[in-house]
């Protein structure tokens, strides 16, 4: 079964910093794109920063320059560096992979996400 653990939320002030982390375990096979991905009350979610397996990000224009998203494959961990945090960015944080793995005797792809981290930028 695979899973994907984020850690590193919290309460932090107008501009603070947070870093974010997401570890996927299981009988992961290949890990592809990496995402990041934010939902405020009453919004969408929407995208904040993707990375592939070769290290080629994208970033939303609200969090260019702000945020760094990088990963370390051998852990299986992406991380979301976020620097001059703003109210704006208050929302629960959710990690995405598009990954392939064992099921029995077969290779699968799916999409999975985390349960969420809650990030609060307030003072």
């Amino acid at each position: 079964q695979v899973q994907l653990v984020e850690s590193g939320g919290g309460l932090v002030q107008p501009g603070g910093s947070l870093r974010l982390s997401c570890a996927a375990s299981g009988s992961i096979v290949r890990i592809n794109a990496m995402g990041w991905y934010r939902q405020a009350p009453g919004m969408q979610r929407e995208l904040v920063a993707t990375i592939t397996s070769g290290g080629t990000t994208n970033y939303a224009d609200s969090v260019k320059g702000r945020f760094t998203i990088s990963r370390d494959n051998a852990k299986k961990t992406a991380y979301l560096q976020m620097n001059t945090l703003k109210p704006d960015d208050t929302a629960v944080y959710y990690c995405n992979a598009d990954l392939s793995y064992l099921s029995g005797l077969s290779v699968r792809s799916d999409d999975y996400w985390g349960q969420g981290t809650q990030v609060t930028v307030s003072s």
